[in-house]
């Protein structure tokens, strides 16, 4: 099944999911030829193995808490905060508690 993304225009909600959080899987919001944009769900102590993009990222903790570790350095994203990444820096994503976050990734260099 091919999934659906927003098209130009179209207004996308991505307030906190709050109750629903448990029930809510990642989900691509659009992707076009120079940007993907995606709700990215992990349950308590669900985590990312570290992987690196060519393009650069942002990750915009929308509710719970993430811990991002980038080049061997934790970072503790809370509700509100934002983490840019450059290009090719290796990172993994762990969820101390519950969590959504919005994730940007830019797709041309």
């Amino acid at each position: 099944m091919a999934l659906t993304h927003a098209s130009s225009g179209q207004v996308i909600n991505v307030r906190p999911l709050g109750s629903g959080l448990p029930d809510t899987k990642t989900t691509a919001l659009f992707k076009s030829e120079d940007l993907s944009v995606l709700r990215f769900v992990l349950a308590a102590g669900q985590q990312l193995p570290a992987h690196q993009m060519p393009g650069e990222i942002t990750i915009h903790c929308l509710e719970g808490c993430l811990e991002v570790t980038c080049d061997g350095t934790p970072k503790t994203l809370h509700a509100g905060e934002m983490l840019f990444l450059a290009r090719q820096t290796v990172h993994a994503v762990k969820a101390l508690q519950a969590a959504s976050a919005l994730v940007t990734i830019a797709l041309k260099q």
